[in-house]
């Protein structure tokens, strides 16, 4: 297995930083192991680190001028500290990026970038296992003396080791240190706002906001903060007042931390950092690549004895781009402790910081029980969007989705042909292969720019910095979740798979073939043909997936696709079988399907199951295999999927956990 030696140096690179490196001298060996000593600049006392994170906020707080937000405790943070303007999440959704923030490497390189990557069974659970040399940040911090304690969301993708926390549980805080005068690095997680607050019964919404004055309460009629790709209904009003409402709750939870801070006689000696985990959770915002998914707040107060040069300056307000990928090692500079080689990130406080970024990166995988690729670059302007599977609805149906009442506003409106323009341009059936924003003067990305002339330079370059970005980081996003299970087996981890020998041609293969497949005309015929015949089982993958796609204009290769019926990887036969029920000869696909959907393999049970849902009326003679399926213990992802093609085939509102 290869070591990380030259990924810091590679991806600097790839940022357009050049030969900068964050690493400072004697940072570690080959395998990211650390002495447990800080570098000798930073022998002085050093802070505590309190984090406060919080799940499913966009920047909708006064401190970011929202003129509906009721948040005096953080918008006096924000007057205490600095206020960053361009923090982006590295995805939309929870536990990719919170793998992310925990290793300072992205989860598409890590292999955890699949949402639940460990699957959500009711028996079982098998999580990614990361190399031995790429560990929770908070380890390093253990080893230089910070005492450590998480309360207490984890949701890594992975399970962390038993070192990587002093405490991780409901109760665990910083005054619960046995050794009082080391340090601390303490997280809160703060639950209230995540998308299932925001639909909570009348009574427990009463609950959780009890101590709210009453200009504390959101008028929904007054509203003037809709997005435009949401419908302007009375439903979308009450929920989009709600989650402002728990945002206040939030402010008063984050209020109470502070003052037992203050009672404690700790805040000159604590560095705050307030974020959240992605944009608001709510649909088109969370678990997507637009501003709405992963443009959050981020708030940082240094006490003025920690404070480096200007860093920390109260009142600041800091244009910079940060990723969350850059909290991990940042928080590592502040404390003093050398920076593993592998992180990815980059520092933006304490010693050393390098230039800033040009570019912040993301990226969207399966999302529960429905596979999308997307990858996103943006800079201070512009936001570049690739959709390596533009033949699949933007909304696909994700179980856990559907339960949002805007959701349900967003297919009733759309059924009745009532829904405005912007919120309908989000409903179609296929997405463009590439998307391009101008934030500035289309703040809520409605005007796709990707194929106006004037914007070609533009497009040019952050095309390139997505191809770049992607190489260098070793992303695994190409290579189906089956075939990522059978890697790490190998390997010995998932991130291990792209670090063999001849791994950057092959991802440039592989890239080169996904391309043709996203939305293939003939003219590709002879490529995609010849990709059914190598060695990789990702670049077969795709090479049906593209044959399927064409469907009657390459019935020429039937005979080819019939053979991957017998191909050695699962997912191959699955998307050969795909192809040929999209050319009308599900006699030869269907069985396929139908085997596959009971086999041992959870990933290609649900490969299997997605197929099925998207021919509609084709896999009627799998409707046993199917209900079959409703009783797999092992994924609920699988019974989700069969349920909604059953629903569909057979007219039925039968409901799933």
């Amino acid at each position: 297995m290869s070591t990380p030696n030259n990924t810091r140096r590679e991806f600097l690179k790839a940022m357009g930083l050049g030969a900068v490196s964050l690493a400072l001298p004697g940072c570690t060996n080959a395998s990211g192991q650390l002495s447990g000593k800080t570098s000798t600049d930073n022998q002085r006392a050093r802070p505590n680190i309190l984090w406060l994170s919080c799940e499913d906020i966009s920047p909708h707080l006064g401190c970011y001028g929202d003129p509906h937000a009721v948040t005096p405790t953080l918008d006096r943070l924000a007057a205490e500290g600095v206020l960053y303007k361009n923090a982006f999440t590295v995805a939309g959704v929870c536990a990719p990026n919170r793998s992310c923030i925990i290793t300072g490497v992205y989860a598409s390189t890590l292999g955890t970038h699949h949402m639940r990557s460990g699957g959500s069974g009711t028996k079982r659970s098998i999580k990614p296992v990361p190399p031995s040399y790429v560990r929770c940040f908070s380890e390093y911090l253990r080893e230089a003396g910070y005492y450590c304690t998480n309360n207490s969301k984890q949701d890594y993708q992975f399970d962390p080791p038993d070192s990587a926390w002093d405490e991780s549980s409901r109760t665990a805080h910083w005054r619960n240190n046995p050794q009082g005068d080391n340090p601390f690095f303490a997280v809160f997680n703060y639950t209230g706002t995540h998308e299932g607050s925001i639909r909570l019964t009348d009574a427990k919404h009463a609950e959780r906001t009890q101590q709210f004055k009453p200009t504390q309460r959101q008028d929904p009629n007054k509203m003037t903060t809709l997005p435009p790709y949401y419908p302007d209904t009375p439903v979308t009003r009450r929920y989009w007042a709600r989650y402002y409402e728990l945002i206040t709750a939030l402010d008063y939870w984050v209020a109470d931390l502070l003052k037992q801070l203050e009672e404690d006689g700790l805040a000159d000696n604590t560095i705050i950092l307030f974020w959240s985990d992605h944009g608001v959770g709510m649909p088109r915002a969370k678990r997507w690549l637009y501003d709405s998914g992963t443009h959050v707040p981020l708030i940082v107060r240094i006490p003025e004895r920690f404070r480096i040069k200007a860093q920390g300056r109260p009142g600041t307000i800091d244009d910079q781009l940060i990723s969350s990928v850059d909290f991990a090692p940042t928080v590592l500079n502040l404390a003093g402790v050398n920076i593993p080689d592998y992180m990815q990130g980059r520092v933006f406080l304490g010693l050393n910081v390098p230039p800033p970024r040009q570019y912040v990166y993301g990226a969207r995988d399966r999302m529960d029980d429905r596979y999308d690729i997307i990858r996103m670059v943006r800079d201070k302007r512009y936001r570049y969007i690739r959709n390596y599977e533009p033949f699949k609805p933007y909304y696909q149906y994700m179980n856990t989705a559907e339960q949002s009442p805007i959701m349900q506003e967003l297919r009733r409106l759309h059924a009745l042909g009532k829904l405005p323009p912007a919120a309908e341009l989000f409903m179609a059936d296929t997405k463009p292969i590439e998307e391009l924003y101008d934030t500035k003067a289309d703040p809520h990305e409605i005007n796709n720019l990707a194929g106006s002339p004037e914007y070609k330079h533009i497009l040019q370059r952050m095309r390139t910095a997505h191809n770049t970005w992607m190489l260098e980081t070793k992303d695994l996003g190409l290579i189906p979740e089956p075939e990522l299970v059978k890697g790490e087996k190998k390997y010995g981890s998932r991130y291990a798979i792209l670090r063999q020998a001849g791994s950057k041609k092959l991802i440039q293969h592989l890239r080169a073939v996904a391309a043709l497949a996203g939305r293939p005309n003939q003219a590709d015929l002879p490529k995609l043909t010849e990709a059914m015949k190598d060695d990789y089982a990702a670049v077969r993958y795709w090479s049906a997936i593209g044959l399927g796609s064409l469907g009657e204009e390459a019935k020429s290769e039937a005979e080819l696709l019939n053979n991957a019926l017998k191909d050695v990887s699962a997912v191959v036969r699955v998307a050969a079988a795909r192809a040929l029920c999209r050319m009308g000869a599900e006699t030869k696909g269907l069985p396929v399907l139908i085997s596959e959907l009971r086999s041992r393999h959870e990933w290609v049970r649900l490969h299997a199951a997605i197929v099925l849902d998207s021919i509609g009326d084709k896999a009627r003679p799998a409707i046993d295999a199917l209900r079959a399926a409703l009783k797999d213990t092992d994924n609920k992802y699988v019974v989700r999927v069969a349920n909604h093609a059953l629903n569909v085939m057979l007219g039925t509102n039968n409901k799933v956990r």
